[in-house]
Order: structure tokens, then sequence, then C-alpha cells
């Protein structure tokens, strides 16, 4: 498969991200660390250049080292290690579950997200001490499930239930808003923060 190519299609049904997840499960060596946290995925490729990961990795910076902290990307691109991001597929595809209307979609991603993040929690059981994640939508109900299924829980989910309440609007097109609205990312800092203590 040429790297070069860039995967338009719902990228959880391309064997290619099956074999790379597969890949990360099996082969590679994920770094023990005190804390995971997950974070989902962006459409602006290599995640680390989108403006929102730019924003969540600052905020990761001023409370934990790097040596503290494992960042792990999450979404239509599996589940990923973020100092893997330049790895083929990784980089190599412009999708966006957020504007996908199709049920059937939404469900088969659904399923096979909570079955990766499912996965990913089980081999890394005993390398991180705490786990955070950082996201909503379906995103948030993949890692729900996952949790459960896994038997493996986080230590904080953010934002929180009824923060996002609060900020939902129906009448907007993505109706819980984003991940780097002030409201959201003033949670994230005081759950970092929170974290952080012994």
């Amino acid at each position: 498969m040429d790297p070069a190519v860039i995967h338009s299609d719902p990228p959880f049904y391309n064997p290619v991200f099956e074999e790379a997840y597969r890949f990360i499960l099996d082969s590679y060596t994920i770094p023990s660390r005190e804390l995971a946290i997950f974070i989902p995925c962006a459409l602006r490729k290599p995640y680390s250049s989108s403006p929102s990961h730019r924003l969540f990795r600052r905020m990761i910076g001023e409370v934990f080292t790097e040596t503290e902290y494992h960042l792990v990307v999450f979404g239509t691109c599996g589940t990923v290690p973020a100092e893997l991001e330049l790895m083929y597929p990784y980089a190599h595809y412009h999708y966006m579950i957020g504007k996908c209307t199709d049920p059937v979609v939404l469900e088969d991603f659904l399923e096979i997200e909570t079955y990766r993040l499912e996965g990913y929690l089980k081999k890394t059981k005993n390398l991180y001490r705490k786990r955070t994640a950082y996201c909503i939508g379906i995103f948030r109900e993949a890692m729900i499930r996952a949790c459960s299924r896994s038997g493996i829980s986080l230590d904080l989910l953010l934002p929180t239930k009824p923060t996002i309440d609060r900020m939902r609007d129906p009448d907007c097109p993505f109706p819980e808003g984003s991940l780097s609205m002030q409201e959201y990312m003033d949670e994230f800092r005081d759950g970092l923060r929170s974290l952080k203590r012994p």
C-alpha cells in the first residue's frame, strides 16, 4: 500500500488500520507511565499539528512532565500511542465521524472502537497507575463501553456529564460543542491538577 494514499472512507473499516492496531498490541513496546491520558483523534494530521491537540498538549504540559504521562489518541484511527502519529496509516486518512449521519456506520464505529479500546486497556493494565480520558459524544460512549468490557476503569472521565448537559445546544450541528470550549478546558485543567496530587 502506498503511504501517500489518503484514505477518505471510514478508516475503521480499512484492514490497514486493523493491521496497525494489531502491531501496537502485539509488537510495540508501550512505555510505562504514572498516567495515561486518552484524547480523541483530530481531522488535521499529524494530530499534534491540529489546533485542538496543540491546546490540549500545552495544558497537559503545564501540569505534568513528559516522563509522567503517556498520551494516547483514539477514535476513527483506532487506539494509537501519540508518539506513533506519523506511522502509516495514522497520518494518511481524512475522515470526520461527527459529520456521519448513517446509523449503521455510527454503530459499526462504536463497536469497532470499543473493541480496540478494550484491547488497549487490557494490554496496558499494568503499565499505568492512573487513567483519564477527555472526550464527548460517540468517543465518550466507546470509552465507557470499553472500560466496562475490559474491567479497567478510568480515574477520571472529562468533561463531566453535568458540564456536557449544561453546554448542550440541540440546535447546533454538534450539540455537545467542542472540547476546545472554555468550560470544558477549565474542567480538563482542574482534573489534570487533581490527578497530579499523590
